[in-house]
């Protein structure tokens, strides 16, 4: 049986986050199924975060983003951890999905096509993000904007189309202890 290859993305940008503890206890649990692991704390990268011209015009990756790229490669399952702000990814996250998934390295734009080739073709992908509010709120009100931007709009567009969320909203208080609540 082949070893899953694994690689866990932490998108906070605070290392006392409760997504960091996700991480790591998601990280436990994949070395304790036998799983092989790599990790990558976007907090802790070494990067300007702009895709300063857009598609336009090349900007050189620094080393950080090009080690990025090695781990997103070699990975057959790409654990996505982060908080759902605005609707959307934090910041940091957003900017490191802007300059690593690029074209060439993720996806290729099929000349005077409508479609475009995949690159990530038989990865899978899970998505762990916490919220400010009930998950169910989120998406029956809200809609899921992020959810819907990670999983259709970047992870199946580069072609990754394994992909589950587990959503973690707001804390509650059950008998007289506190819980978070739990979506999949």
């Amino acid at each position: 049986m082949k070893t899953k290859k694994i690689l866990i993305i932490n998108g906070h940008p605070d290392n006392e986050s409760f997504n960091y503890g996700l991480s790591e206890a998601y990280k436990i649990g994949a070395e304790q199924s036998g799983a092989d692991l790599k990790e990558i704390r976007i907090r802790e990268l070494n990067f300007n975060p702009n895709l300063e011209f857009g598609y336009r015009k090349r900007t050189e990756l620094e080393p950080d983003l090009l080690e990025a790229q090695e781990k997103l490669k070699w990975a057959d399952h790409i654990v996505w951890v982060y908080p759902v702000w605005w609707g959307s990814v934090p910041a940091i996250m957003k900017g490191f999905i802007d300059r690593v998934l690029l074209p060439g390295f993720a996806f290729k734009i099929r000349e005077g096509s409508v479609w475009w080739d995949k690159y990530f073709k038989g990865k899978t992908s899970r998505l762990i993000c916490t919220m400010d509010q009930p998950a169910w709120f989120y998406r029956l009100v809200n809609k899921s904007p992020s959810h819907s931007a990670m999983k259709k709009l970047t992870m199946n567009f580069i072609g990754v189309k394994s992909v589950k969320i587990t959503s973690i909203g707001t804390f509650k208080v059950v008998k007289g202890r506190m819980e978070k609540e739990v979506v999949e």
